[in-house]
């Protein structure tokens, strides 16, 4: 049977993922994933397509979400409270605006000395209702889109097996920033997750939402904070392009039924579909 691999969580939009053992899945993801965002003094998101040293800060959120550190090497860390209390500010995701609530000067201190650009923090509202959209739509933070990123290992390691054949290193799962990695199973066959259009996994259900479109954030190597080369796009192209357009690897799901996960859950597919390629 397919099973759970690793539970990665990602804090703040654009930064490292801390893989944890458990988690509560909430309707918009798993707890506290971009529940906060990086943004430059105008509240544009930024990205590790033009920040990839975004990759180098680590994020550590309480489990009631009322404390949040961030770390890099040479910075040292920064510790705050979060509020939910401060005035709300227009934030811009993808030329969308949201709102957001910024958490104060010492950490827009902090980041802009580490991206060497102006940049604030903001968190999601208490009030945020947006809804990704999707086959399955659903609502979502400030993650890219849909709130469930699904990879399996075994379309990992065909990619890799594919750039191989091109000469090219292996690259590992975090290129691809999932929150579920599943392997066995079902999810032996590669690709497998882009028919999954039902997921039950721990007390949790997911509804498939799209592929997942990849961009240049691929190419930054995560534990380098700088990019890398044309892979894994330049293999991907050529045989992972959607019926839609897109170089794409892995699905976004959205959350149906919350509940908790554990690494080491079984992930069953209730309901499948045709490849969208």
């Amino acid at each position: 049977m397919a099973r759970v691999t690793e539970l990665i969580c990602y804090p703040v939009k654009g930064c490292a993922g801390t893989s944890v053992s458990e988690a509560v899945l909430t309707p918009a993801g798993l707890a506290h994933d971009r529940g906060f965002m990086v943004v430059s003094e105008d509240g544009v998101f930024r990205t590790q397509r033009r920040h990839p040293r975004l990759a180098l800060i680590r994020p550590t959120v309480s489990a009631d979400g009322t404390r949040l550190a961030l770390g890099t090497d040479g910075h040292g860390t920064v510790s705050l409270d979060v509020t939910t209390s401060a005035p709300r500010r227009d934030v811009d995701l993808f030329g969308d605006t949201f709102r957001g609530i910024d958490q104060g000067e010492e950490a827009a201190a902090w980041l802009s000395d580490v991206l060497g650009a102006p940049s604030r923090l903001v968190r999601v509202p208490p009030e945020h209702d947006r809804i990704a959209d999707g086959l399955i739509p659903g609502p979502s933070g400030y993650a890219d889109s849909s709130a469930v990123h699904l990879l399996s290992v075994a379309s990992l390691d065909l990619l890799n097996r594919r750039m191989a054949e091109r000469g090219a290193p292996p690259l590992p799962m975090d290129r691809f920033r999932p929150n579920i990695v599943v392997d066995g199973g079902w999810a032996a066959e590669p690709h497998a997750e882009d028919r999954a259009r039902r997921v039950v996994v721990g007390g949790a259900e997911l509804g498939y939402a799209k592929l997942a479109v990849r961009c240049a954030v691929t190419l930054v190597a995560q534990e380098a904070g700088a990019r890398r080369g044309p892979e894994p796009l330049r293999t991907l192209a050529g045989y992972r392009r959607a019926a839609s357009g897109g170089v794409v690897f892995g699905a976004k799901f959205s959350v149906v039924a919350p509940g908790k996960l554990s690494a080491g859950d079984e992930v069953a597919v209730t309901e499948w579909g045709e490849a969208e390629l």
